[in-house]
């Protein structure tokens, strides 16, 4: 799949089916080789003599002074390290400066590993071209190239932290070097998996100056709100296993004081990139935070490696879930949970990765006698109003030895932080091996407002040892809910509690048992996209109006299983019959309700040939198929807001899908306008409406495109990206181009 933003073409991308975006600039032949990542195929730069070796991209790729592009390739070469370069030039192709190169990698290495730069095209450059350098021992040696790409900063979506502070691909600007520490960069060989984009070229190198602690800290200080969990994460490289690395999340206030400071340490499985986590909620006061990635008791010379620094609002692991993710995903430690009864012992396990769901860590329970042992999470308030309702409670667990029962409840509290007892489903044993999901239905006492979940765990064999993850407490609501709007001609369709990582497909069914594929964000959920979150929201605007239908939805595991589930009934009202909405499948936002003054006059055009045939009193006629309808619609806006919002469904050109009420004669229809008239319907020059004429030509419906939206972007990212609303305006035409990310060429 080419690379999201690529501005290179995909055969440029990924070398297949041949190199024909590259020639040579420097001592090479260029070779179509074997092996290649994405796709079958890559660049193979063959040096011709000694010294270095350069392949360049043939097209000039329009850019923008002052704004950032980044570039990087995966590379491969048993002998020579390499670089990658941006080459800034004028329209006319004249470098502008020097190019922009990377660092060099650290070492040589046959796995194909990451390579890439960043930077803010200069003044005067409107082209820049991509440069692929190594330097060759000999004749005759072989580098090879993959997977490029040339585009706006890749950066995490939602992370408060800019992209020069998430990945030191510019420079190590937006970091300060705590005491005892320099700060640098570094290429170590990296092999990140072919679709991961977010790191892997240059990494943070934080170098001790002598025995102690080595540190540094973010220098940005993005906003904050007080009560809201944030969750802060990067990836880090010891220099041993011994090291004592970790990352903190500390809050400030408006005057800069710190308020807090949450630490996450790294128990390293080796020396190689681990993922840690830190989280924790805004104290009273807070305004900002910054991030800070350090190693204590570290000696003279070592080097701590960080790479993709992000912060963000903390993902509950279960929608709705009151427990903070610290307690649910024990990345930094046990959280709030405490042993109440018994001899068992808790502990995040170690070292990183070994038993984990969630995150890189889980919470290991240790038992020394088959004894029953209790453990309780800290209290958590419940959603307003909810008392007496029903509650599911989700945990994940893995026997690593001996055997356990299991009960699994819930303590509930009232507001003056009374007990109201615990409610809690009875003993059974801990099932395995692997990783189970259990689950608990339980309904809160009609005065909780708090809760915290209790686990009895009896050991039935001593040293016995339990790991648990992803523990959460939600309100229980339906499985499957749907919501039609009149005001949007849509049906909403809610899906919890899925798993993921099914593929899912989704049918419209209507009453005569017909069914239609439903469209997503990345076309028709067809069975080939994957479930990425447990809620699932859908608005489906092509559903019928005023008409029943509800949802059948098939969810297939990695292992081929089938979960189905079918929606209750939802039917969109539709009150005014002389009214007719015009909808953009692919842009439901410039979707539209007119005012019908003549419906079409349909004909069905066929492509024949007559032949006359001497003596035959018959002609033959051959016929093609009949084509679809055709015909004018006319219609009426009644101001000039309809008016100005008429033509900015119909700019684009897209196939639009016709609906009328139900009994007009007319059904749904995808159809192609052709060319429009707007014309006054009389009276005064400040008359606002007018009657338009839309020849229409029936199409099939469309199946490849899906609804365009933010991807995850929230304004958070907007803020993030620009340093002012002028930078904003200045990028985007219009808030919709906002709202998709389309900048101005």
């Amino acid at each position: 799949m080419p690379i999201p933003g690529n501005m290179l073409s995909a055969a440029t991308e990924s070398m297949d089916p041949t190199f024909t975006g590259w020639r040579v600039r420097l001592n090479c032949t260029l070779l179509s080789g074997t092996g290649g990542r994405n796709g079958p195929k890559c660049l193979s730069v063959k040096s011709t003599a000694a010294g270095e070796v350069q392949a360049e991209t043939v097209t000039m790729y329009s850019v923008t002074a002052g704004q950032t592009y980044q570039v990087f390739a995966d590379s491969s070469s048993a002998n020579e390290v390499e670089r990658i370069g941006l080459e800034w030039l004028t329209s006319l192709g004249s470098p502008v400066g020097s190019i922009l190169w990377s660092l060099p990698t650290a070492t040589a290495s046959s796995s194909w590993h990451r390579v890439g730069v960043a930077g803010v095209a200069p003044a005067g450059a409107s082209r820049v071209r991509i440069v692929l350098s190594s330097t060759a021992a000999g004749a005759g040696v072989s580098h090879y190239w993959e997977n490029v790409y040339l585009g706006l900063p890749i950066r995490t979506t939602g992370n408060l932290l800019s992209f020069a502070t998430e990945t030191p691909e510019i420079d190590t600007s937006a970091w300060t070097a705590g005491a005892n520490t320099t700060v640098s960069r570094q290429v170590p060989m990296m092999s990140w998996s072919v679709d991961w984009y977010l790191a892997g070229a240059h990494v943070l190198a934080l170098t001790a100056t002598g025995a102690g602690t080595t540190s540094a800290t973010t220098l940005e200080n993005p906003a904050v709100t007080p009560g809201i969990e944030y969750l802060a994460y990067a990836y880090l490289a010891p220099p041993t296993t011994g090291s004592n690395c970790w990352i903190e999340l500390r809050f400030f206030n408006g005057a800069g004081t710190q308020l807090s400071a949450t630490r996450g340490s790294l128990a390293p499985a080796g020396t190689g990139f681990h993922r840690q986590r830190v989280s924790a909620p805004a104290p009273a006061g807070a305004a900002t935070c910054r991030l800070a990635v350090g190693m204590d008791s570290a000696s003279a010379a070592q080097v701590l490696r960080v790479e993709q620094a992000v912060v963000q609002v903390a993902p509950a692991v279960q929608a709705g879930s009151v427990l903070l993710y610290a307690d649910a995903s024990f990345e930094q430690g046990v959280a709030g949970w405490t042993k109440t009864a018994g001899v068992a012992t808790i502990a995040r396990s170690t070292p990183w990765g070994d038993a984990a769901l969630d995150g890189s860590y889980s919470l290991t329970v240790t038992s020394s006698t088959a004894t029953a042992s209790t453990i309780r999470s800290a209290r958590f308030p419940l959603p307003s109003g909810t008392g007496g309702l029903g509650f599911r409670l989700q945990y994940s667990e893995t026997v690593a030895a001996g055997g356990w029962t299991l009960t699994r409840g819930v303590r509930w509290y009232d507001a003056a932080d009374a007990d109201l007892g615990l409610t809690a489903l009875a003993a059974a044993a801990a099932p395995g091996p692997g990783w189970w999901t259990l689950f608990a239905d339980l309904t809160a006492p009609a005065a909780a407002t708090q809760a915290a979940v209790e686990l009895t765990l009896t050991a039935t064999s001593t040293s016995s040892v339990i790991n648990l993850d992803k523990v959460a407490l939600w309100q229980s609501l339906p499985l499957t809910t749907v919501a039609a709007s009149a005001d949007t001609g849509s049906v909403r369709l809610t899906l919890r509690e899925l798993t993921v990582g099914d593929l899912i497909k989704v049918w419209r069914v209507t009453e005569d048992g017909a069914r239609t594929l439903v469209r997503g964000p990345s076309g028709l959920f067809d069975g080939t996209g994957v479930v990425t979150s447990d809620l699932m929201v859908i608005d489906d605007y092509e559903a019928p109006l005023a008409t029943p239908v509800y949802y059948r939805v098939e969810m297939t595991s990695p292992g081929g299983s089938l979960a189905i589930r079918n929606s209750s009934w939802a039917t969109i009202p539709h009150p005014d019959i002389n009214v007719a909405w015009l909808k953009d499948p692919s842009a439901p936002q410039r979707n539209l309700l007119v005012m019908v003054k003549q419906a079409p006059n349909w004909s069905r055009p066929v492509e024949q040939g007559v032949y006359r045939v001497a003596g035959r009193r018959n002609a033959v006629v051959l016929s093609d198929v009949r084509g679809g309808l055709e015909g004018e619609l006319v219609i009426w806006t009644r101001s000039n807001e309809e008016r100005r919002n008429l033509h900015w469904l119909l700019d684009p050109g897209r196939v639009l899908l016709w609906q009328a009420a139900p009994g007009m004669g007319v059904d749904d229809l995808y159809v192609s306008v052709g060319a429009i008239s707007e014309n006054r319907v009389g009276g005064p020059a400040t008359e606002s409406w007018r009657e338009w004429s839309l020849p229409l030509s029936e199409v099939d419906m469309p199946t490849t495109f899906g609804v365009g939206g933010s991807a995850g972007r929230t304004w958070q990212d907007i803020l993030t990206e620009f340093a002012s609303w002028e930078a904003v305006r200045d990028t985007y035409a219009t808030w919709e181009h906002v709202l998709l990310d389309q900048r101005r060429e």
